[in-house]
């Protein structure tokens, strides 16, 4: 089996490229994350950086652009998504004059690793989303991956929807607001708007009905997803701390409402 061209490397690169910018261009404009590279600890930046190479791995190898990859190449290809992640963040936060001259490393530094861990992610998706294909790639798009890998790659795009809004104050202002009935509404919501997506939508990819409890245990599998994720990004963005128990919680509710509808949409639009 030949090694990729020149031209085919470099056009690989181009679509990890464009997968990175359309995923994390508005979290590179916003100052909420700029401030969270600032003020977060280096021992929390690194377990960043581990979770997001946690989440490459998976979704490289459950929904990356070759099935049959082994886990050394899954291993490589996750350790240069990442690495292009970190020079993207790099190279377009200097643009924005976020970094460079007069900002201490240790500012920059975190300000590069907080938004490189959605450019690493849409760089992977990117990779095997804007990918043509052929009729290997297309006949395996028929096969399907398994739940435990459809939970991986649910868990992506919980992710990729979820980190655009949890570093906003509008998370924490709605969840002291919002009164438990239409806590509670949201809870409804994002359950009956995830199974439409996974199973009555349509949508190419989406599920065919076997049942009931099959459309149960898969929305109330992608709604857990989606709230693991969600305190996830919320602990990273400090909004669990000096907080009540019950405004953690409702934080919660509220971010998975986003959370929900990427997982349901990544376990359709980001698996192959």
């Amino acid at each position: 089996m030949r090694g990729p061209t020149i031209a085919e490397s470099l056009q690989e690169y181009g679509r990890g490229l464009a997968g990175g910018l359309m995923f994390s261009l508005p979290l590179l404009y916003t100052m909420e994350m700029w401030w969270a590279g600032f003020i977060a600890a280096p021992l929390r930046l690194a377990g960043l950086l581990a979770f997001t190479y946690v989440l490459l791995l998976g979704y490289n190898r459950f929904a990356g652009m070759h099935r049959d990859a082994t886990w050394p190449e899954v291993v490589i290809d996750s350790v240069e998504e990442l690495g292009l992640g970190l020079l993207t963040s790099a190279g377009v936060l200097y643009l924005l004059q976020r970094i460079g001259p007069g900002i201490p490393a240790s500012e920059a530094l975190g300000k590069i690793v907080v938004e490189a861990s959605v450019v690493a992610i849409g760089f992977s998706v990117g990779t095997a989303q804007l990918h043509a294909g052929g009729e290997e790639e297309k006949k395996n798009e028929d096969e399907g991956s398994g739940f435990a890998a459809e939970l991986v790659i649910a868990f992506c795009g919980a992710v990729l929807f979820a980190a655009n809004v949890a570093p906003t104050e509008e998370i924490l202002m709605i969840a002291v607001e919002a009164g438990a009935f239409r806590l509670l509404g949201l809870c409804v919501a994002s359950l009956v708007i995830g199974g439409i997506v996974l199973y009555f939508s349509n949508f190419r990819r989406s599920r065919r009905v076997e049942g009931w409890l099959d459309v149960i245990r898969g929305t109330t599998a992608t709604y857990a997803v989606a709230l693991i994720a969600s305190a996830i990004i919320l602990w990273f963005f400090g909004r669990f701390t000096g907080v009540a128990p019950e405004i953690a919680i409702r934080q919660v509710v509220v971010l998975a409402f986003p959370a929900t509808i990427g997982a349901s949409a990544g376990r359709l639009l980001l698996s192959t």
